[in-house]
């Protein structure tokens, strides 16, 4: 799987808005992570955006595509995205606390 990676930090595709999720709606990994749409959504060119979802996953829900945003997460850091009404979050592995009963 393609990635952009600058300065030792992975691109990362994310709703940072409300409404609907990005990858939580069902973009898969391939999609947060793709270098073109990287691309598009930094330099907010929003019309392409929209059609290359369309046209490379037809199955995305991508409702509001000028909520997307692109995170830097160190290359090899482990994480996973959680979603609030649309407003997608990175979360750490590392600092994620357990509780044990």
């Amino acid at each position: 799987m393609e990635k952009v990676i600058k300065n030792g930090k992975v691109a990362v595709i994310i709703s940072n808005d409300w409404g609907s999720g990005f990858h939580t709606y069902g973009a898969p990994l391939e999609a947060i992570f793709n270098p073109q749409l990287v691309e598009l959504i930094e330099n907010k060119n929003y019309n392409e955006a929209m059609e290359f979802i369309e046209k490379t996953y037809p199955n995305v829900y991508a409702y509001d595509i000028t909520g997307l945003c692109v995170e830097w997460v160190e290359e090899g850091r482990e994480f996973y995205i959680t979603e609030y009404d649309g407003l997608e979050s990175i979360v750490y592995k590392d600092e994620i606390k357990w509780i044990t009963a």
